[in-house]
């Protein structure tokens, strides 16, 4: 995988996308290379949970924009990159994305489809795809606006204004801000606290907050509801309860 890197020690991988000559500009080769990577770590079961990163310095730029300005519709859609971003949305592990520097366009999509966004204080978002005559394709109107609100949200793609880390988290995106040279050590910290709960817990816990973007709230509910349940035939939940009672840290298998 010339383009993207995994690293780190289980139950969190760290996956590397290292393309600087063109700031990681998320080309269909290195969409395809990312979905691959996330989809083997997402089939291991020894990983429970992924950290995405661009570095230290910078996380990734949008698509090559030669390409948009050349490419016909149908030959847009009939592209591998539809179904790239979808099997990176389509992941059951919990991802972090670790962002310092520009995400932008594509980028900034990438990171807003994690579970939890951890921001250098470089960190640099947009979607500035209305200053070239287009609009975000791969989440970019939609997740805004569910983080941020609509109107908030209006307030970025339809100016096609970039926003610092600290304005990222006011408006909801952003879980943590910490320096550049400590970004990823502090994405994995953040996904191995996420890794050591109950893993059964969090990959329940991680779909009722995925309903709440796509069902209304009485559907939504009603999967919590069912999660639970669920929660309640397993060992993990017997073994959590028995943990806290005993005042010692807990030893989940999964069952």
């Amino acid at each position: 995988m010339g383009k993207v890197t995994i690293s780190g020690d289980d139950p969190v991988a760290v996956v590397t996308m290292d393309s600087p000559e063109n700031r990681n500009a998320l080309s269909t080769d290195l969409l395809a290379e990312l979905a691959d990577a996330l989809d083997a770590l997402d089939a291991d079961p020894a990983v429970h949970a992924i950290v995405l990163t661009g570095g230290t310095t910078l996380f990734a730029s949008g698509a090559d924009v030669r390409l948009l300005r050349d490419i016909a519709p149908v030959e847009y859609a009939a592209s591998a990159r539809g179904t790239c971003w979808r099997r990176i949305g389509a992941l059951d592990t919990v991802l972090v994305a670790a962002v310092a520097g520009f995400a932008l366009g594509g980028g900034c999509e990438l990171a807003l489809a994690a579970d939890l966004v951890v921001a250098a204080d470089t960190a640099v978002f947009g979607q500035p795809e209305v200053k070239l005559g287009l609009v975000p394709g791969a989440g970019g109107t939609q997740r805004w606006a569910r983080a941020a609100g609509r109107y908030a949200a209006a307030g970025v793609v339809l100016t096609g204004r970039t926003v610092d880390a600290f304005e990222a988290r006011d408006l909801g995106l952003v879980h943590r801000i910490v320096p550049a040279e400590r970004l990823v050590a502090a994405a994995v910290a953040v996904a191995a606290e996420i890794a050591a709960q109950g893993p059964l817990a969090v990959t329940a816990a991680r779909g009722a907050l995925r309903r709440a973007e796509e069902l209304p709230l009485s559907a939504a509910l009603e999967y919590e509801r069912q999660q639970l349940l669920l929660m309640l035939t397993s060992t993990d939940h017997v073994e959590g309860i028995t943990a806290l009672l005993e005042k010692r840290p807990p030893r989940f298998t999964g069952q």
